[in-house]
């Protein structure tokens, strides 16, 4: 590890302690199905992220899911090995059977088994990146002072994340989800993530740690196609910890997404093109000095 002092281990209080905390099972090919949409902020913070210290960069891409953005990163910099972590077996899968390899400029792309709450570099990196990860993690921010420690001088931690979660699509699922119906087996299940900063917040934790930071935030205004595209969008994201729950249950889970599937319907009306789905997301680009 390239530091002045050894990295800090991140809080315990970062790790799940309840059951809502529980990871979640991923449908990787349910995640890809808006993959357009979902790779955007990425390919919006790619662009930001100034050029690397070196040119056989070193890589790692914290919560890579199914891989696919992952590989962007070896487009940008085809010499350097990229390591994608990620909690999910199902996305690990996915990812090694499409993306794992050599890459065309001389690199290499692998994947790994991480968990965000605790994973530390393990060797000097050059840019670690996470898309649409971090808001997974409670306390994440806590985790910056060790992941800039492990970056090289120069080096850069890139990250976007979700700000949605006063939206309808999550509000209207956090309600429903302590409804007397479903109180006893999903209470908390739909309001994960308190623990999201404001840009400001992050621009302030970046500050304090002596980064050249650039802080940002895009709502994006999605046209979405197809019957209850809302509901279908969800499936690959914020309902997963509610169907994980529900899983062994499959008339349950069918009356809570008809529920929901109502509701949405109501907070997003489909018009002659689609469905517009305003989703907000926070950037955040972080420069350790050289």
């Amino acid at each position: 590890m390239h530091s002045d002092t050894a990295p800090a281990r991140v809080p315990a209080s970062t790790s799940p302690t309840n059951p809502t905390d529980a990871a979640p099972t991923w449908d990787p090919q349910q995640y890809l199905r808006h993959a357009g949409h979902r790779a955007r902020p990425f390919l919006d913070l790619l662009g930001r992220i100034p050029e690397l210290p070196t040119r056989a960069a070193r890589i790692a891409d914290l919560g890579c899911g199914p891989g696919n953005v992952t590989a962007l990163l070896a487009d940008r910099w085809p010499a350097a090995h990229i390591t994608g972590y990620d909690l999910s077996p199902e996305m690990l899968h996915r990812a090694d059977a499409e993306y794992a390899g050599p890459t065309g400029g001389g690199g290499e792309l692998d994947f790994r088994h991480g968990n965000l709450a605790d994973w530390l570099p393990e060797e000097p990196y050059d840019l670690i990146v996470s898309n649409a990860a971090l808001q997974w993690v409670p306390g994440h921010a806590g985790s910056f002072a060790p992941w800039i420690n492990g970056l090289r001088p120069g080096g850069t931690f890139a990250f976007q994340i979700p700000g949605n979660f006063t939206a309808p699509s999550h509000r209207i699922l956090a309600e429903l989800c302590d409804t007397p119906r479903w109180r006893a087996r999903l209470a908390g299940h739909g309001a994960r993530y308190i623990h999201i900063l404001e840009p400001s917040g992050y621009l302030e934790r970046f500050t304090e740690l002596g980064c050249d930071a650039d802080v940002w935030e895009t709502t994006y205004y999605q046209l979405l196609q197809g019957p209850d595209p809302v509901l279908d969008w969800v499936k690959g994201t914020a309902l997963r910890p509610v169907l994980t729950a529900l899983a062994d249950d499959e008339e349950a889970v069918e009356a809570f997404l008809t529920e929901y599937r109502t509701l949405l319907r109501e907070a997003y009306p489909t018009g002659p093109r689609g469905t517009v789905f305003p989703f907000r997301r926070i950037f955040a680009v972080a420069r350790k000095e050289p």
